[in-house]
């Protein structure tokens, strides 16, 4: 009996340890709002074209930690940069529609009343590649505003 308990306080111990560790696994909604902080000092230090480039690198640890990234969209809704995929930049994606939810056109129409705001959308994770609900700060700095998310 005293072996069985054991293995089921182990087993519990085990379960959420797991879960801690998936935790810390992804960004919290605190790191994606400061990481897009990051970036805008990042551009205001170096230059726009520069910084796009390094929040572009998948491998500059300074604009990717987890599954957080940047990703940096006009006024007109041409995607700028993006740390997850490089294949969207240079796109003008305003109508693009997660589920039916226009997502840039609502962060562009949001940055039209204040400087910066929340969303909540759908989003493919990189880390695990599986479409994920996806709490995303968005900020405007000149002409176009940078955005990070973390996946809940």
């Amino acid at each position: 009996m005293k072996l069985m308990s054991k293995l089921f306080w182990l087993a519990v111990m085990g379960f959420f340890m797991t879960t801690a560790m998936a935790k810390d696994e992804r960004g919290s909604t605190a790191e994606a709002q400061a990481l897009v902080k990051k970036g805008i000092a990042h551009i205001k230090k170096v230059g726009k074209e520069k910084a796009f480039a390094d929040f572009n690198d998948a491998s500059n640890k300074d604009f990717h930690d987890r599954d957080l990234y940047l990703f940096v969209y006009d006024m007109n809704g041409i995607s700028l940069s993006h740390g997850a995929n490089p294949k969207m930049i240079g796109k003008n994606l305003l109508d693009l529609k997660v589920e039916g939810k226009p997502i840039i056109k609502e962060m562009i129409a949001a940055l039209k009343t204040k400087n910066d705001g929340w969303i909540d959308y759908q989003w493919p994770n990189p880390v695990t590649k599986g479409l994920e609900t996806k709490s995303s700060y968005f900020e405007k700095n000149d002409d176009y505003f940078l955005g990070c998310g973390a996946y809940k």
